[in-house]
Order: structure tokens, then sequence, then C-alpha cells
């Protein structure tokens, strides 16, 4: 926490407390012999303070207006939960509808599109966990960071909302997507769990670079890795029971034999319906709920009340010196 002025350029003003030191004074009484007078120790205290109670008067004043205050401030908390890093999919495909009751019923598809029924699941994901510290990406042909990590849901929210406007493009680059992903954790202090939640319904065949790349973020930042991955329909890879054919392997499933290579922790979530997400996204919160230290920077506060206070506390010490200050030498009769 660190002390600042709002408008430093005030403090110009400044000197201007100093008047009320200069000797010569308008109120002043003249007498014909001063040494006539008796010695008046309580008058000179009175004295003394009138002049300290006018520099002080004018300083607060001064030292106010310069807005003098605290920024920077960081308080630190315990909470629990996890850093969560979402990374949507919003490629075209994710504008297919999705089944109501799974792959059996083949044919029967909703009327709400995978990228609304995901949006909305986040949505709530989101909105149960007030300790977490979200970031927000979407990809297609290249990812877009939405939301740095905050712990300001409503923001959160907010970007979720706006993946409704528009429509995805039909590439889906998921290698460059996570490498990006992996840079938003860097330079993080490390303060609890750290995730990156990917929600798609397509795979990426990635070069041997990207591979390696990939690996050694993941291990340097200690990012746990969640895949919901969504089918599309009765023809999209079964990533649980399917293996490598003639042809090599699908995108999906390339994918996810890689994901199972890394040395952080991974877990695919197979989705076939909203009902599949649903249940998906509450494994995903009752694992997650570790620990967490919070730092959570606080608005800058404003000083500037206590100065006018005492500017005002200095304005009525000066009434109190005027109201016993003598006026005349002659007593005025009743």
């Amino acid at each position: 926490m660190r002390f600042d002025l709002a408008q430093p350029w005030m403090l110009v003003l400044l000197p201007l407390a100093l008047l009320p030191l200069l000797r010569k004074r308008s109120d002043t009484l003249g007498f014909s012999y001063v040494a006539w007078l008796p010695a008046d120790r309580i008058g000179r205290l009175v004295g003394f303070l009138w002049r300290a109670f006018a520099v002080g008067a004018m300083a607060f004043t001064v030292l106010g207006l310069a807005g003098p205050g605290q920024s920077g401030a960081v308080v630190e908390r315990a909470g629990r939960g996890a850093e969560v890093l979402i990374l949507m999919d919003r490629s075209s495909s994710m504008d297919a509808t999705v089944h109501t009751n799974g792959l059996q019923t083949a044919g029967r598809m909703s009327q709400e599109p995978k990228a609304k029924v995901v949006r909305d699941l986040l949505s709530e994901f989101v909105a149960k966990r007030p300790d977490n510290r979200f970031a927000f990406m979407t990809f297609s042909t290249v990812p877009i960071a939405v939301v740095p990590f905050t712990q300001k849901t409503d923001t959160v929210q907010a970007a979720l909302a706006a993946t409704a406007v528009g429509r995805g493009l039909p590439e889906t680059r998921m290698g460059v997507a996570l490498l990006a992903a992996i840079e938003e954790f860097e330079g993080r202090s490390y303060s609890g769990s750290r995730v990156i939640l990917i929600v798609s319904d397509g795979g990426a065949q990635l070069d041997e670079p990207t591979r390696q790349r990939i690996h050694a973020g993941l291990a340097r930042e200690k990012i746990g890795l969640y895949w919901i991955y969504v089918r599309s329909g009765p023809n999209s890879p079964n990533l649980n029971t399917e293996t490598v054919s003639a042809y090599g392997l699908g995108e999906e499933l390339a994918l996810h034999q890689f994901f199972k290579t890394l040395g952080t922790p991974y877990r695919l979530y197979q989705v076939d319906d909203s009902t599949a997400m649903a249940a998906a996204m509450a494994e995903i919160d009752r694992q997650q709920n570790f620990p967490l230290t919070i730092h959570e920077r606080v608005p800058r506060r404003d000083h500037g009340a206590a100065f006018y206070l005492a500017a005002m506390l200095c304005c009525a010490g000066l009434l109190a010196c005027r109201a016993v200050q003598l006026q005349s030498w002659r007593k005025e009769n009743p």
C-alpha cells in the first residue's frame, strides 16, 4: 500500500500557508508606551495559537485539495476453489444442435445449439464458485483472450453472454489455443490449484514442436487439464472405446491420446447431451475445491476528508481565539 496524491499540482499553493506568520497585522492596538503594559502570558499563548491555527487551516485545505490517498493495496484472504481458465470452442460446429436424450435416440435433436447449452452450464459453474479466479478465452481460427484472471464473476458472466453474438468460423486450431491459455498463467504467483477447462466438439493433430511446448508449459505452470468433449452425433468418435484404425488416429482421438501422456492431471468428460454436460460440470465443481489463497486488490482509499476535517478544527480554533481577543482599549458601557 502506497501513499499518493490525486492532484499533486495543488501543492504549489502550499506556501500561502506561511502568510499568517508575517509580523505585521491589521488588528493590532496602538499604545503610547508598551513597557507600561503588564505581562500577558495568556495573550502570548493565544497569539501563538492564532498563528498555528491559521497556518494549519490553510495547509490542511491545500493538502485536501491535492487528493491524498492510498492505492495499490492488496488484501490476502483464504478461500476454496481454483484458478480456472475456460477455453471455449467457438467454431461453426458448436452452432449445431445437441441431442435431447443422448445418441440412442439419434435424430431427436433439441432446438438449442451446443454453444448455448455450454454457455448456460458454464454460467452456472461460474456462479457457484465466487472464490475462484476465472479467465475466459474463445478459439476457432485464432484464440481470443476475452477476460484475464479476475474474481469478478459478473465480468466472466458478461463474457459468456457475449459469445451468443455472431457465428463461429469453420476451423479449430486447438494447439495454438492451448499455448495461448498456458501463457495466461505465466508470471502469476502459484496460490492454489490451476485448471484449463476445454469445452470443444473437435480435436486436432498437433505437430511435435507444439506437443513439446504444451507438455513443458503445463508441467512448468502446474496446470491440470479438463476436456469436456461434446459429441456432435452418432458418427462422432467415441474416445472411450475407439482404437487406432487402418487410417491412423482421428483428430479427437489423437488429441486425447496426447493428453494422456502429459505429466499433469488430465480428465476427459465425453458428453452426448445436455444432461451429461451438467453432470460433468458438477463433477468438476466437486473436484476442484481446494484451499486457495486469494489476493484481492481494494479500491483506492481517499484521505482528503481527514485533511478537510483538520482544517475545520483549525478554523474553529481561530474563532475561539477571535472570541477572547481584545478589540479596543476602551471598555464599552452596558
